[in-house]
């Protein structure tokens, strides 16, 4: 009796859990690099920022456990209620930067002889540093040699010492963070112009709408991921304007140009404080105040997209 014929074996050969799982896990291992870096350099120090703010100590010796002391210490603390209201002033006349960026981009989206020269000279404050902002506006608010006193001399008006006037000081400062900030919306604004559809302008003109109506109508509404951009990016750097105030007042006069950044750097690590732990509060009351922002604008973003 002979034996029957092997029949070859049909069964797949057994798969690895990568393999079975490659679609799902490949994204994440792509994400995997930002994630580490996104995690070490702002998640984990946002937690020793926390962290910091229970404690008394000065970067250097032993660190003493305060509880809420610190908070409760920025409530009584008049540095720290200017500083807050800075920093609101800030926030609502920053935001001017985000029309103003878009009627010159709109401006911008022309065709018009030598555009290309208009382009250079309103994206010229975007490539500038925003220390060499700080000088040159401290420059043109000079008393006596300042380009801004010569041209109101010119009218017969008197001499303005904005950055030595209290009163005056902050709306300065804010006057020259809108200089390249505008200058970045403005950037924003003419890409979204490029992913209009001319298709909807086309059909609007046969509807009748032109001018004002054209643009409420049909491009704003196609603007609208650039202006979230332009929203969350003004108000961050409204929030975290130190550098323009410590080039052109260093905080003053009297202390009346601080902001929560900078007043957080003045306790925290100048001579006139090493309170790593009252800076740290300081920090995370900011954090809190943008997080709330950037949580409105995220959810306004998510609803949107939810409801189309």
């Amino acid at each position: 009796m002979t034996d029957a014929p092997a029949v070859p074996s049909t069964a797949l050969p057994a798969r690895g859990w990568y393999k079975r799982n490659e679609i799902a896990v490949t994204p994440w291992l792509f994400l995997a690099p930002a994630i580490l870096f996104f995690a070490f350099y702002v998640i984990w120090p946002i937690y020793q920022s926390i962290a910091i703010s229970f404690y008394d100590w000065d970067g250097l010796g032993e660190a003493r456990y305060v509880g809420m002391a610190n908070y409760v210490e920025l409530m009584d603390d008049s540095a720290f209620e200017v500083s807050l209201w800075n920093n609101l002033k800030w926030l609502l006349l920053y935001l001017l930067a985000i029309p103003g960026g878009l009627f010159i981009a709109l401006f911008l989206n022309q065709t018009v002889t030598g555009i290309r020269i208009y382009k250079s000279l309103f994206f010229f404050p975007f490539v500038l540093s925003q220390v060499v902002v700080g000088l040159v506006f401290s420059w043109f608010y000079l008393p006596n040699e300042g380009l801004l006193n010569g041209v109101l001399g010119l009218v017969g008006l008197g001499p303005v010492n904005v950055l030595g006037d209290p009163t005056m000081a902050t709306y300065g400062i804010i006057a020259a963070g809108l200089w390249p900030q505008t200058a970045y919306c403005m950037i924003l604004y003419l890409t979204g112009l490029n992913a209009v559809d001319p298709e909807q302008i086309e059909a609007g003109r046969l509807d009748g709408a032109k001018g004002w109506r054209m643009l409420w109508y049909i491009i704003i509404p196609q603007l609208r991921p650039a202006t979230f951009i332009a929203f969350v990016v003004t108000i961050i750097g409204a929030l975290r304007s130190f550098d323009l105030i410590s080039i052109m007042t260093n905080g003053g006069p009297f202390g009346q140009t601080r902001v929560l950044s900078f007043y957080m750097f003045e306790k925290a690590l100048s001579e006139y404080g090493f309170r790593m732990g009252y800076g740290a509060a300081i920090a995370v009351v900011l954090f809190l105040i943008m997080l709330v922002f950037i949580a409105y604008f995220l959810w306004s973003m998510w609803s949107e997209e939810k409801g189309r």
